[in-house]
């Protein structure tokens, strides 16, 4: 049985990594996130045994990072814990280079020192920056942050690649789309239209609302990244998307036509600095190299979204409560 350390396996995706790798039976899991208030316990407590443990703590604390590693002996290391939300990093930019650069930092020393198969960096499309009309994001595109989240994201895959080309470690780096889908906390764009259209809230919309991403469903992008942690040649960036770029206003009013709300409630507000007016991305490599492709249609799994949504607000109500 092999070991995969999960750090942030209690947040939005990382808790869909989680839940999927717990169905396999040749890996034992270990979780190891800080609970700040994007990661919850009962996100994961219903997957929690023998072959899936949770520890809490702090990816960028160096002696509990290689207590873990002296413990468990991990095989991988699949790393989702980051600091994440754009606008929190404008307010707080040192929160993010301390979860998003110097803990990577400490995480790739340990899986060094310990000698592990694979250290897999689960980046963001964001790294690249701002496409226009057309055009799609490559895996051989220079960085171009505009955030300081994205800009220690960006810290973070440099770190990633210099550890491979000094010290030889075997590395991979994902750059993903946004995601959608359950468990996501509710301050992202999706679950805030959702949240708030159920409540009869108004909800805001940068600028014009017509920003555009890639959206892609949390277990299309899991899937990919078993594919890559499992399979992908060391040392490689793989792009990740759900060729389903929609404008934010279009998104919103999707959301809005399902759960039978008003186009009244949109409130266009001033616009974010710094925002990115596109993202798009190229899938080439990973369907070429490793035969991934996304499953999900947006039409549907937005509604699928919803659905889950609706019929899991005492997990809402426990995060309100948890905050």
């Amino acid at each position: 049985m092999q070991t995969v350390l999960i750090t942030g396996g209690a947040g939005f995706i990382g808790s869909n990594f989680t839940r999927m790798m717990s169905q396999k039976t040749d890996f034992r899991c270990v979780v190891l996130d800080q609970l700040t208030y994007a990661g919850h316990l009962s996100t994961i407590a219903d997957v929690l045994s023998d072959s899936c443990i949770f520890a809490k703590g702090d990816i960028a604390d160096s002696i509990l990072v290689q207590g873990l590693f002296e413990q468990y002996a991990f095989d991988y290391v699949i790393n989702f814990a980051a600091e994440s939300h754009v606008d929190r990093s404008i307010e707080d930019p040192g929160v993010f280079i301390r979860s998003n650069v110097l803990g990577v930092q400490v995480l790739l020393d340990a899986c060094r020192q310990h000698g592990v198969t694979k250290y897999l960096q689960v980046s963001t499309d964001e790294v690249y920056g701002s496409l226009s009309d057309t055009g799609l994001f490559t895996e051989d595109m220079p960085l171009d942050p505009s955030s300081p989240y994205s800009a220690s994201k960006a810290s973070a895959d440099m770190l990633v690649q210099a550890w491979h080309r000094t010290y030889g470690l075997s590395v991979n780096i994902t750059r993903c789309s946004n995601n959608y889908g359950p468990y996501q906390f509710p301050e992202k764009l999706i679950p805030v239209i959702i949240t708030r259209a159920l409540a009869n809230q108004s909800i805001p919309v940068y600028g014009t609302g017509m920003n555009v991403r890639d959206w892609i469903h949390v277990e299309d992008h899991c899937a990919a990244l078993f594919e890559v942690l499992m399979r992908g040649q060391s040392g490689r960036v793989y792009n990740i998307g759900g060729r389903s770029e929609r404008s934010n206003l279009d998104v919103v009013r999707t959301v809005l036509q399902i759960v039978g709300q008003s186009e009244s409630l949109i409130t266009f507000v001033d616009d974010r600095k710094g925002h990115d007016w596109r993202y798009a991305i190229d899938n080439s490599r990973i369907q070429s190299e490793l035969g991934w492709e996304p499953n999900h249609s947006f039409e549907q799994g937005l509604v699928d979204t919803v659905q889950w949504y609706l019929a899991n607000q005492s997990w809402l109500e426990g995060l309100n409560n948890s905050v």
